[in-house]
């Protein structure tokens, strides 16, 4: 079975520590086919945090690996857009001045605001129109054809369900998540299966199997995996258990994108 890593963040972003050499070593040593790096780009900080130049040197960075690795494996280019609609003329300069083989598209900071979230305080907050709110910011992004993919789906639920060990019923906000999913599958772009949650409080991917089989019940196709790790230790972490949650919940294949083109892998 394909052992393919579609989330990577390197010292690139401003949570990462380590450079994309070590990550690629780190791959190769674990097994890995297939390596997307996608670090962070953040709209809303874009010139506070940097992002400006991070992004350049990044894009540099998987060139030079792409080449010192070519004949081990495959090593792919790649950026996490957060909040893409908050200055969506940047988003769309920042896609497309590169060629980029996968652009994942996600939300940090709710309307381009801070506190981050995970450093809202789920106990003082109404967990359901909190992610109902969030749901229909993603359904806007969906639409947004400078992504191919969304991130960690149920991303707040690292802290609603992880620290603060909230129960939540993801039926109470259902039309908010079929519209989230429909939409998704109308744009034909895909669902990343974030293994993060894995190692951490939740315990489970995100999004975990409620969302994933409804999404396949609605003609959801196209699944990413992508461990989300910030460092050599967790690449590939839970991506055979992503893929096998992949197969439980219906799908036969993953995809893989390169060039932005999609490639799907069978499932074995």
């Amino acid at each position: 079975m394909l052992y393919v890593d579609s989330h990577i963040h390197t010292d690139n972003s401003p949570d990462g520590r380590y450079s994309a050499e070590l990550m690629c070593e780190a791959a190769l040593a674990k097994g890995l086919d297939i390596l997307t790096f996608t670090d962070h780009c953040e709209i809303d900080e874009f010139l506070s945090d940097n992002y400006d130049t991070r992004a350049v040197k990044a894009y540099d960075d998987y060139d030079k690996v792409r080449q010192q690795f070519k004949n081990r494996f495959t090593v792919l280019s790649g950026i996490e857009i957060g909040q893409p609609l908050f200055q969506k003329d940047l988003a769309d300069r920042i896609v497309s001045e590169r060629k980029y083989d996968y652009i994942l598209a996600s939300i940090h900071h709710p309307h381009g605001q801070m506190p981050d979230i995970k450093d809202i305080e789920y106990d003082k907050t109404d967990v359901y129109s909190f992610m109902e709110d969030y749901f229909a910011q993603l359904y806007d992004i969906a639409k947004w054809d400078g992504c191919d993919a969304l991130a960690h789906l149920t991303c707040p639920m690292r802290r609603i369900q992880g620290k603060y060990k909230i129960n939540f019923d993801y039926s109470i906000i259902q039309d908010a998540t079929d519209e989230l999913l429909s939409e998704i599958i109308r744009q034909k772009k895909a669902v990343e299966i974030n293994t993060s949650g894995l190692r951490q409080a939740v315990g489970r991917t995100m999004p975990d199997e409620n969302i994933l089989i409804r999404y396949k019940q609605l003609g959801g196709k196209y699944v990413t995996v992508g461990s989300d790790a910030h460092s050599p230790k967790d690449i590939g972490s839970g991506i055979r258990d992503g893929i096998e949650k992949a197969k439980k919940c219906g799908f036969e294949q993953i995809t893989v994108y390169i060039n932005r083109e999609k490639k799907l892998f069978d499932i074995i």
